[in-house]
């Protein structure tokens, strides 16, 4: 790996883990967010939305708490 593909990398890991540190330590995710704290894709968790996720939109700014993900995914849970 040479040097610029090696700088790519790290900067690449720093801002995955930048991304997921937010996460903890928030309440109300972006959609994005949500997804990522779930482990899925975006597409998948819009999906989720029709099977009853529930999403708080505010004047087009769309958020989910990270409880309602929690309970979404436990009501799934077998």
């Amino acid at each position: 790996m040479d040097i610029l593909n090696l700088e790519n990398h790290i900067i690449h890991t720093i801002e995955k883990s930048i991304t997921k540190l937010s996460i903890e330590y928030k309440e109300w995710l972006s959609l994005k967010e949500g997804a990522s704290y779930a482990g899925v894709s975006y597409n998948t968790f819009i999906k989720f939305r029709s099977m009853g996720l529930k999403v708080t939109e505010i004047d087009g700014v769309k958020r989910v708490s990270k409880k309602e993900v929690d309970r979404f995914m436990e009501s799934y849970s077998f």
